[in-house]
């Protein structure tokens, strides 16, 4: 449109025209002219709106689900990733766990010249029999009457096989019967499973025919079975802790602490294969090195420290040595 003198005119008389129907309608808002426009005006302007309203409330709405579901699943997927994390720590705590018990296990065979199948417990004897069923069976090579060892020591012999699981039954049962050897003399003997202690501890208990070879602190190891059945030689059984001897036994006695934990087993070794040599003692773990002697202070009086008093030569007393030292005689006298 060109700007031309019509055109201005028009656009005068427009805006004249409106502001003269503000001001009637501030004046007296029932005049029907007014009334009238004003609501032909709501009927074609609320028309559209409603109209407009009509198509966008629905994609409104739409984003605005997609926007709240987008939430939830974030936070669903947040919590099952939390879950997921826990499982993996745990399991990884487990792993590191078996890994120290199978690394443990797969020394004690090194040194033994055992060939050992793994595996774990699944589950303990009901009642007054001390059984563990172990996750290996026949389809693994498992058969009776073979040896049971755990990073620690001996655990027990299979009884019985399944096709995927088998039975052990464990030293500390009373029916358990197993031959033993002393260290470092090799006397012959046997243990047999005798209870708890007063900690709650399994005990055996021990039967030998030489009584001067008990002594407490005495390691054990198993002797062999005919053909290595159900025992293999060399496994380390247990620490003797207590001596029993009475008049008129035959037999010597003692109770036995066994290095295995058999409260806590989970990963365990069945030997399928016995070594080429008896290993004898060299399976057992190096003895605690012992502590050593306290220094002896000498006395103090009132005014402090004083030097220990030195003998005499011509003294009649002999100095009383300490432990694993030799006695010391006095020097004879000085002939002048």
């Amino acid at each position: 449109m060109r700007d031309t003198r019509r055109t201005r005119l028009l656009l005068a008389i427009a805006l004249v025209a409106a502001l003269a129907l503000v001001a009637i309608d501030y004046q007296n808002g029932s005049s029907s002219v007014i009334t009238t426009l004003r609501k032909a005006g709501g009927s074609v302007l609320g028309g559209a709106e409603r109209a407009v309203a009509s198509v966008t409330k629905p994609v409104g709405r739409f984003f605005g689900a997609g926007a709240t579901a987008t939430s939830s699943d974030s936070r669903a997927a947040m919590q099952r990733q939390l879950i997921r994390m826990r499982a993996e720590l745990s399991a990884a705590t487990l792993d590191r766990a078996k890994y120290r018990e199978l690394r443990r296990l797969l020394q004690l065979s090194g040194r033994g010249g055992y060939r050992v199948m793994a595996a774990s417990v699944i589950a303990y004897g009901q009642g007054y029999q001390q059984t563990a069923t172990l996750d290996a069976g026949r389809m693994d090579g498992i058969r009776p009457q073979q040896t049971v060892v755990d990073g620690d020591g001996l655990v027990g012999q299979v009884v019985s096989v399944s096709r995927r699981t088998c039975t052990v039954l464990l030293a500390s049962d009373a029916r358990s019967v197993v031959g033993v050897r002393l260290v470092p003399g090799g006397q012959i003997g046997w243990i047999t499973g005798q209870g708890r202690g007063s900690d709650g501890a399994p005990l055996l208990k021990l039967q030998v025919l030489d009584n001067a070879a008990l002594k407490v602190g005495t390691p054990l190891v198993t002797a062999a079975s005919v053909r290595d059945r159900p025992f293999v030689p060399g496994v380390p059984v247990g620490m003797i802790v207590s001596v029993r001897n009475r008049a008129g036994i035959l037999t010597g006695q003692a109770l036995v602490r066994p290095f295995a934990q058999f409260a806590t087993l989970d990963v365990v070794g069945i030997v399928v294969s016995p070594p080429r040599h008896d290993p004898r003692f060299s399976v057992l773990p190096p003895p605690p090195p012992k502590p050593s002697p306290s220094p002896v202070r000498s006395g103090s009086g009132r005014s402090g420290r004083r030097p220990a008093p030195t003998p005499s030569p011509t003294a009649s007393a002999s100095v009383q040595p300490r432990s694993g030292q030799a006695a010391v005689a006095p020097p004879p006298p000085a002939h002048r």
